[in-house]
């Protein structure tokens, strides 16, 4: 009776997974193996060093977290850097990661989020070699690569080589949104690249080198282990949740869209079941109605806690309006402007760091349609294509392609 039920959770896996990968129709399915799976490809280049790790949950070796493998492989980790949310995952959005010992391995964990972003000199001394193996999402607000660009800042400055296990990029397939203006340079955006930029982990460590963007102008000594069976026009499913907030494939895609209600009023249903995928508010008109909970580990305190909220879900028609025509979708946060902004006090002063700019803003508050927004976009985004076509290790989608 085990063995039938392991059977039919391995079956009911497999049909999640198709029925996943069938939301955005045009792209590949292909089995692909993740940079830290290719251990031929870099244990050769790790072994009998003294190796520091930047690392979280979506840091796997198969089903094995890449420091345990490691550890069993009897490579020397010393050090764990963990970054927003934690290295197995503790931390909800924005909370504070303590320093400790990682209760698994007893590896030091030194936290780089909080006030410690940057790993100090102190913290790479003994240290031969840093990986960094994170799941990334491909939007510049989704923080993992500004974590990249001091990783790769402290590592040039110290004299120590990096080695980047990349990751498919499960919004690689688009790119999209304004150009960040570095007047509003912060830790959700660091670097002048659209909103969704189109590239994997390691694509984007070869472009922070190769644009100069590390203080003075610096280079880190970077090797990327590329993924194999892998392509921008390829879907890739999530095996781990990134990050406490993006439950699933649906919330990942939605995401880049969603995210910009951070700098509104409007909840996007952190406190539920499905957070990045509703957005909602106690005073807007919506047939659908959600209530955010207190979710320790989770969202502790969302906003609008313990009141009900109404607005819209998109668990389907949203995300099936996302897979007609990848892209930001900016008609639902015009939409909540329009049905929310009756005293002028929609938009917090968060709104233009996410969007990297104050025009987004603008244009909205003018009354400008989607259409005429996007167009503005267009000639920033086909000299951004240009720049990122220089340090791509895959082949190119067609989406764009068509920026070219």
């Amino acid at each position: 009776m085990k063995l039938k039920r392991a059977l039919w959770l391995v079956i009911l896996l497999h049909s999640w997974i198709g029925i996943q990968a069938q939301l955005i129709p045009g792209l590949k399915q292909s089995h692909i193996l993740c940079g830290a799976d290719r251990t031929d490809a870099y244990l050769n280049l790790i072994t009998g060093k003294n190796i520091g790790v930047v690392a979280n949950p979506t840091s796997r070796v198969g089903s094995v977290h890449l420091v345990d493998s490691l550890v069993h492989s009897g490579v020397r980790v010393i050090k764990i850097f963990a970054p927003e949310h934690g290295f197995r995952g503790e931390g909800e959005a924005g909370a504070s990661i303590r320093d400790g010992l990682d209760p698994v391995t007893t590896i030091p964990v030194i936290s780089l989020y909080g006030n410690h972003k940057k790993p100090s000199p102190a913290d790479l001394t003994g240290l031969d070699l840093v990986i960094f193996d994170i799941q990334d999402m491909g939007v510049r607000f989704y923080t993992y690569i500004s974590t990249l660009h001091l990783v790769m800042e402290a590592c040039a400055t110290a004299g120590k080589p990096l080695l980047v296990l990349d990751r498919p990029n499960p919004n690689g397939f688009y790119i999209d949104g304004p150009i960040l203006d570095t007047a509003y340079r912060s830790f959700v955006g660091m670097h002048p690249v659209p909103v969704v930029h189109g590239m994997t982990i390691g694509e984007y460590a070869r472009m922070i080198n190769g644009e100069h963007w590390l203080q003075d102008g610096i280079q880190c000594d970077l090797t990327v282990i590329k993924c194999a069976g892998y392509d921008h026009q390829t879907e890739y499913i999530l095996p781990v949740k990134p990050s406490p907030n993006l439950p699933d494939q649906v919330s990942v895609y939605l995401y880049p869209s969603l995210c910009f209600f951070e700098g509104s009023i409007i909840s996007i249903g952190r406190g539920t079941e499905f957070p990045f995928q509703v957005y909602g508010h106690p005073a807007m008109s919506g047939e659908f109605r959600f209530t955010p909970k207190s979710l320790p580990g989770i969202s502790l305190h969302p906003l609008y806690e313990n009141k009900a909220c109404y607005g819209r879900d998109l668990r389907r028609d949203g995300i099936r309006e996302f897979s007609q025509q990848p892209g930001l979708i900016l008609e639902w946060l015009i939409d909540a402007y329009q049905k929310m902004n009756r005293s002028g006090g929609f938009f917090t002063d968060y709104f233009d760091t996410l969007a990297g700019t104050n025009q987004l803003r603008i244009q909205i508050q003018n009354g400008r349609s989607p259409e005429e927004i996007r167009a503005g976009w267009e000639p920033g985004l086909s000299k951004y294509q240009e720049m990122r076509s220089k340090y791509l290790l895959y082949e190119d989608s067609e989406l764009c392609l068509r920026l070219k």
